[in-house]
Order: structure tokens, then sequence, then C-alpha cells
């Protein structure tokens, strides 16, 4: 059952302006009416984004900020190098992780891996690893 239902994923930010001024403006996720309540101050308390095939991103408020050291989201896209390029002139810079296995990485910070995967990380402002992926044979 769970393996034909969509998945979301939830990040959690201490300031939710800047995640909204990163996801939905620098990403240029669109969002959506799902919004957690509002906090004491009116503000809300957390906002979802939708992405593909029927899939959202949720960021919400904590008052402690978390940074997991792995990606925590990962976009995977037949058009990647339009999506890297896009982001790049939205004016992203790409991590690159030095001593990664078997990985190439060019000069815009994109990683090549063995089976021709390619993977581009970024970070958003509360630091958490994002990735765009591209998956050779995806529909």
């Amino acid at each position: 059952m769970l393996a034909d239902s969509p998945l979301a994923t939830v990040i959690p930010c201490v300031d939710l302006a800047r995640a909204r001024e990163f996801y939905g403006n620098t990403l240029g996720l669109t969002e959506l009416d799902i919004v957690m309540p509002e906090g004491p101050d009116g503000e809300p308390g957390g906002i979802g984004y939708q992405c593909g095939d029927n899939t959202m991103l949720f960021v919400y408020v904590r008052d402690v900020p978390t940074k997991a050291e792995h990606t925590v989201a990962a976009w995977m896209t037949n058009e990647f190098d339009a999506v890297v390029n896009d982001l790049l002139e939205r004016g992203l810079k790409f991590e690159v992780y030095e001593g990664m296995p078997d990985t190439e990485w060019d000069a815009r910070g994109v990683a090549s891996l063995s089976g021709g995967f390619r993977i581009a990380y970024l970070k958003d402002p509360e630091g958490n690893i994002l990735a765009i992926d591209e998956m050779p044979g995806r529909q």
C-alpha cells in the first residue's frame, strides 16, 4: 500500500521567511495551499511546495536548528543540464565533495559517477543538503 502512495519530504528550518525565499524563489517551487497552523505571531508554522509526480516538500519552523550531514531530499529529472544551468543562473553554487570514490566533478560542480549517473549537491539556508539527480534510463 505505501509503495503506491506519494512521498513527502519534511525539512525543518528556524527562519521560515528565508526558507520561503529559497524554496519558492531560488528553486522556483510552487507553494501549495497546505500551510501549518499559524504561530503566536500570526505567521504560518510551515509551508508545502509542489514537486513532480504528485509529491511534496514541506518546510516547517523549529525553535532549535537542525542540520543533517547527509542528503535530505533529491529531485530526479530528465532535464538535468537545463535544471542545473537554471539554478546556476539564479546564483546557486553547487557543493563539491572531494574524496568521493569513482567520481569526477565538472566546472559547474556536477558529479559524474559510474553508470552515467550525475548529481549536483546544494545546501538550503539552514545547511541541509539537497540534490538534483539524473538517473540514466529513468522516464
